[in-house]
């Protein structure tokens, strides 16, 4: 088996010789070079490839921030992890635009082979040097809707705004949730379990996070007006929602516990992530993918593959990964039309998202969308007409 390359990148030498020598045991698994220079770094890049970097934030010569951003210019499908003191908290949302994960500083052997692990692990789903790859490791945002977040910076200039206000304004739209569960999941909050509930992610990051986020760093964007025109962004956005809000009613329903019931709520929100990808970034291919499927009688899923060499469902779980979000998440968004493509078959996230994303677009979608062999499997076949009704009654 071939060895995955990372590069590790801190100026204090000390600490090169500490990450060394907790990372032996991975010398079996991977090829692993120490530099103290971000310049000579850069020279390593150039020179052969790597799968992930790893660097400090405080460098004299060049900060992790700026090497980041030349690495994320140079050799975009480069997984990008920084290291941060929790004193360094604004340098730390400086490198948002350029991470993609972040650590604490000093981070323990586990945690860091655990993030590297799971960020190699994601070329399950985009594997080889594509342009499709290059363009996903790019993004430090997803587009909002633009009402949204006009409603959410005015609100946030409000002096008596408060936690539940702001929850309500991002839980209703995926680009503005993935950014906050992105941030709120990095190891470098040193939290003890995922979080995929928006109120509770909204506690832990503070208020005062949230609106350097939105009003100073700017994290989110918006969708540009032509893209809103051509494409049925809009309704993509409302079916993301009604998802998530099914999704959160069934797994209620199933008296699932609560961490289920909040991952499938955010899975819900999030299932589409990849259709925002696309769509913002190619909208002239995108636009075709319409044409293909009426042309060639194609699944949209099928006609996504030939025009990017992937579907929106693998799009988006691999962004969702590579920002560190909890991997129920990440499974559920990109399984959630082919369920039993899963490796461990049980109930989870990903089963109420699959029926909630089939129940919220029928009897518009073929009854194929929902898998009822799966079902089956899970013995939640009987369950269907009371989901069904259950549907009606909160999509209405």
């Amino acid at each position: 088996m071939e060895k995955r390359r990372i590069l590790f990148v801190d100026d204090e030498s000390a600490v090169l010789k500490a990450l060394e020598t907790m990372l032996e045991p991975m010398r079996e698994l991977w090829s692993m070079e120490f530099v103290s220079d971000p310049r000579r770094a850069l020279e390593q890049l150039a020179r052969g490839a790597f799968d992930v970097v790893v660097s400090d934030t405080s460098m004299p010569v060049m900060d992790g921030s700026e090497f980041l951003a030349e690495v994320m210019l140079r050799h975009p499908q480069v997984v990008r992890i920084i290291l941060a003191r929790q004193t360094d908290r604004d340098r730390t949302l400086d490198a948002l635009h350029v991470s993609h994960q972040f650590l604490a500083k000093p981070c323990d052997a586990s945690t860091l082979r655990a993030t590297v692990s799971r960020a190699l692990a994601l070329r399950k789903f985009l594997d080889g040097d594509t342009p499709l790859k290059a363009l996903v490791s790019r993004l430090d945002s997803l587009p909002s809707m633009p009402a949204l977040y006009r409603e959410l910076v005015d609100a946030l200039q409000d002096v008596d705004i408060n936690f539940s206000e702001v929850a309500r304004i991002i839980e209703q739209d995926p680009a503005m949730a993935a950014k906050i569960l992105q941030l709120v999941n990095s190891a470098y909050f040193s939290l003890s379990r995922h979080v995929s509930d928006l109120d509770t992610a909204l506690m832990l990051l503070g208020l005062d996070t949230i609106k350097s986020l939105v009003l100073s760093v700017q994290v989110f964007s918006q969708f540009e007006e032509e893209t809103l025109r051509t494409l049925s962004v809009e309704r993509l956005w409302r079916h993301s929602v009604r998802t998530g809000a099914l999704a959160r009613a069934l797994a209620q329903a199933e008296k699932a516990p609560r961490e289920m019931i909040n991952d499938a709520f955010t899975a819900g929100l999030l299932h589409d992530t990849g259709k925002l990808i696309l769509a913002a970034n190619m909208p002239n291919i995108y636009a075709k993918v319409v044409h293909l499927c009426a042309e060639e009688n194609l699944a949209p899923c099928e006609a996504e593959r030939q025009l990017f060499g992937a579907a929106h469902a693998e799009t988006g779980a691999y962004l969702l990964g590579l920002w560190g979000l909890p991997e129920t998440i990440v499974e559920a968004v990109a399984y959630h039309h082919h369920p039993q493509d899963r490796e461990t078959l049980d109930r989870s996230a990903l089963t109420f998202v699959h029926v909630a994303n089939a129940l919220s677009q029928l009897p518009d979608a073929p009854a194929a969308i929902l898998d009822t062999g799966y079902l089956g499997e899970l013995e939640l076949l009987d369950r269907l007409p009371a989901w069904a009704e259950l549907s009606e009654s909160v999509l209405a």
